[in-house]
């Protein structure tokens, strides 16, 4: 699963969801969102200008989790068949 740690960053950072909010014209009820990771879908423009304004890489706001119970089975590529 994807997690939004955007909390973490603002944390560190010592930066408030006002702050964040006037810096990267979002909402603040939308920044509250992220912050206490509760968004299914994520606005690429969002996270963009989210890593602009805090001068960071989007995996300092999104983690990867192993599901507790796999929601798909493992890529495989195709077998090729020889000439």
């Amino acid at each position: 699963m994807i997690k939004i740690v955007l909390s973490r960053k603002l944390g560190e950072l010592r930066i408030t969801q006002t702050e964040l909010s006037s810096a990267t014209n979002i909402r603040r009820a939308t920044i509250g969102e992220w912050f206490n990771d509760m968004k299914d879908t994520i606005d690429l423009d969002y996270l963009d200008r989210i890593c602009e304004s805090l001068d960071c890489p989007v995996c300092d706001i999104l983690e990867y989790e192993p599901n507790k119970r796999p929601k798909t089975r493992k890529a495989q590529p195709k077998k090729r068949r020889g000439k």
